[in-house]
């Protein structure tokens, strides 16, 4: 996409989130009855996801402030993490949540809201040149940089001598950045790793070389309106979802999936989409009406399973493009495995099936992370990790709990208590992340026009308990 084009959506983007409406200044909590809260748009903070709901690291942690404290929440939108603090200067927001780096300091009487994350600058390079492995190799190499209060005290910093560094205004993305290299425009940029590491999976062509500077921690920054009243409550709320695991879950659900596609897996993703996917589409959009997912969730799955190779077959016996079993392909009546259609149409059927048999108390997007990892290893395989996760104190409806048990399915010492014994569960997590990032890629490529509408949740059976082992339903 080009930068216009990118800055177009961008702007779009902006207007139905309501920037091109006068923006009136705060009321103080009890008055206004409404808690508001400038960010920025990106994949990193605040965007749409690929069923056109508000997502994003920073739209979560705030949401869940916004409901401890008992108030509904109103997001207002900068173009950058100094705009952000215009908005608090002009006392048009609460607090600021942008990512925003402690070190970003200006004048205006705001203060600083508990550390919650960090980032690291690092050098973003194109793959296809020598990987640099310091300062002293970009020598005659275009590198560019955001001048913005993060990334100029660390260039800054630089010893005398390193190569110089283009300065680009501060509202330019990370996205436009890792864009202006993968056409040619520069060598290089100096890019924040949170932010990198969700937009990488969309630019296969960049990596990251080498880290720059000293890391840095992110925090809310907090205007003059109700500032104490709203410092107390975020001390309150940190030190609750630090203890409890709620942030660490938010964290590695935003980024951690992300930081495990590989330049590779992306390229040739986004080739196939150009290749492949137009004689697929047909079938993955019947799948979404047959299972109520959504199509590219449907294609990131049989992406992950044979690359959309209709005539893949493993030593293991299972074949097509979602490569299922022939136990399960019976099950389902599937005819033939080597038949697309009927692959694909089978493999959201079966998704949609172990969705079903999960209780009906587990939340989006747990229940489909956690059918993803059935579809994967099997639901009696997942059920034992979902019991591993309650014995260690953890949530077995949660995915990001559940995720750290899955390891245990590997380990003797686990497995052998555990009604269906041994299984690779590890690599369900990996899975799982995988077909994240692919959904994630599709999305962006293949933008639908209207949401659609979430799967109904069916009633329990009369004999599923809250962890309940249904027997192994093998692919």
């Amino acid at each position: 996409m080009k930068a216009a084009t990118r800055f177009l959506v961008g702007l779009l983007a902006c207007f139905a989130a309501g920037c091109d409406r006068p923006v009136d200044p705060v009321k103080p909590l009890a008055e206004g009855g409404k808690l508001v809260v400038v960010t920025t748009n990106g994949p990193a903070t605040w965007y749409e996801d690929a069923q056109g709901h508000a997502t994003g690291f920073e739209n979560d942690l705030v949401t869940l402030f916004a409901k401890e404290i008992g108030l509904p929440v109103e997001f207002r939108f900068a173009i950058s993490g100094e705009k952000a603090e215009e908005f608090l200067e002009k006392k048009q927001a609460h607090f600021a949540a942008a990512l925003l780096p402690l070190h970003f300091d200006l004048p205006g009487g705001h203060v600083w809201g508990p550390p919650y994350h960090s980032a690291q600058l690092q050098l973003a390079w194109r793959t296809t040149d020598p990987r640099p492995k310091g300062l002293a190799d970009l020598a005659g190499r275009r590198v560019a940089a955001v001048a913005d209060p993060f990334t100029e005290p660390a260039l800054a910093s630089l010893p005398k001598g390193a190569p110089a560094i283009a300065r680009w205004p501060a509202d330019v993305t990370v996205e436009e950045l890792l864009e202006a290299i993968a056409e040619g425009r520069i060598d290089a940029a100096v890019v924040d790793s949170a932010r990198f590491t969700v937009a990488r999976k969309h630019f296969p062509g960049a990596d990251a070389a080498f880290d720059i500077g000293k890391p840095a921690r992110y925090a809310w920054r907090v205007g003059a309106v109700d500032q104490k009243i709203l410092l107390d409550r975020m001390k309150v709320f940190f030190a609750r979802i630090q203890k409890d695991g709620t942030l660490a879950r938010l964290i590695d659900r935003h980024f951690a999936h992300a930081a495990r596609l590989t330049a590779v897996d992306a390229g040739t993703l986004i080739e196939r989409v150009t290749t492949l996917l137009p004689q697929l589409r047909p079938h993955f959009l019947e799948a979404e009406r047959v299972s109520g997912y959504d199509w590219r969730l449907v294609a990131a799955i049989g992406y992950q399973e044979s690359h959309w190779d209709a005539l893949a077959t493993s030593p293991t016996g299972v074949r097509g493009l979602m490569m299922l079993t022939e136990d399960t392909a019976e099950r389902l009546g599937v005819k033939d495995r080597l038949d697309a259609r009927e692959s694909i149409l089978a493999g959201a059927r079966y998704l949609a099936l172990l969705a079903d048999i999960l209780p009906p108390r587990i939340a989006e997007p747990d229940r489909t992370f956690l059918a993803l990892a059935a579809y994967n290893l099997g639901i009696g395989h997942l059920e034992d990790a979902r019991i591993l996760a309650q014995r260690r104190g953890l949530s077995p409806d949660r995915w990001q709990d559940v995720r750290l048990a899955l390891p245990g399915l590997a380990d003797p010492a686990q497995y052998g208590a555990l009604r269906h014994g041994f299984a690779r569960g590890h690599e369900a997590i990996q899975f799982v992340d995988n077909v994240r990032n692919y959904e994630d890629i599709l999305a962006r490529i293949e933008p639908r026009e209207n949401p659609l509408p979430p799967r109904p949740v069916p009633a329990p059976p009369p004999d599923q308990g809250s962890t309940s082992a249904a027997p192994t339903a093998a692919r």
